[in-house]
């Protein structure tokens, strides 16, 4: 995919996001097309592995590292998910924080932390999860703390909005109203995996289904339009097909604008 974007970007395609951990150090042909491509194509980096709200210390190095790459990309917006993922070694796997005061503060300062480094605001995501270890707060009174403490941007993920509504019994339009809508820089849209008994699981390989465009027409008419990234991770199709959504993202975001 990524040669195939080095050549051509498609019309379609506004923007783009990169998993910045995925390409700090790599040199030859694929930092070569990663470069083409970012000399005509807006880009986003979306990291994977700082592990905001983690017990570990904070990997300063990491930050350091982005913040070179996003400068030799001329990226202007970071973004990384509101979880952790390493305690002693990377899990591999985004895992909930417990949603209490004390988290709010331990990741607030983590986040304030990133922020001075790289020496701009960083953007949170809503993330999916699937078992909550403590709850004090609700999912979205702990998101708006975080945001509001750390003085930070969000991404706000729709199809991660649905999958917790849906796994976790809340209405998920009562929850986005909750959200802090001047500070979200981005929308994400995904699909995810029914399993058999009944659990959503949050996966970007498969077509984004009906409901979640509709909580994205939602969601356009009570926050307004923000760019919107089509996230796809494996199952990748065609890129006609792919293209199909792009076109849906740009015929909802037409009533609005």
């Amino acid at each position: 995919m990524a040669a195939q974007f080095s050549k051509a970007t498609p019309d379609e395609v506004n923007f783009l996001e990169v998993a910045p951990e995925n390409w700090i150090g790599l040199g030859g042909r694929f930092a070569k097309q990663l470069r083409a491509i970012t000399e005509r194509t807006p880009l986003v980096a979306h990291g994977l592995s700082l592990s905001i709200g983690g017990p570990a210390p904070l990997d300063e190095t990491l930050v350091h590292e982005i913040k070179k790459f996003m400068l030799l990309h001329q990226i202007s917006i970071y973004s990384e998910h509101l979880s952790y993922c390493s305690d002693g070694g990377q899990l591999y796997d985004l895992l909930p924080i417990p949603f209490t005061e004390e988290a709010v503060m331990h990741t607030a300062t983590r986040v304030k932390r990133v922020q001075d480094i790289l020496e701009q605001r960083i953007t949170l995501e809503n993330s999916s999860y699937y078992l909550s270890p403590q709850q004090s707060l609700s999912e979205a009174e702990f998101i708006t703390a975080v945001i509001a403490e750390a003085d930070c941007n969000m991404l706000l993920d729709i199809n991660n909005v649905y999958v917790n509504s849906t796994n976790h019994g809340y209405d998920a339009m009562t929850f986005i109203r909750q959200m802090p809508a001047e500070k979200i820089t981005y929308f994400h849209i995904a699909g995810h995996y029914l399993e058999p008994d009944g659990i959503i699981v949050d996966t970007h390989g498969a077509d984004v289904i009906d409901p979640v465009w509709a909580l994205l027409n939602q969601t356009y008419t009570e926050i307004g339009i923000k760019p919107t990234l089509l996230e796809r991770d494996f199952n990748i199709p065609a890129m006609d097909t792919l293209l199909q959504e792009v076109n849906q993202i740009h015929k909802a975001q037409q009533p609005f604008i």
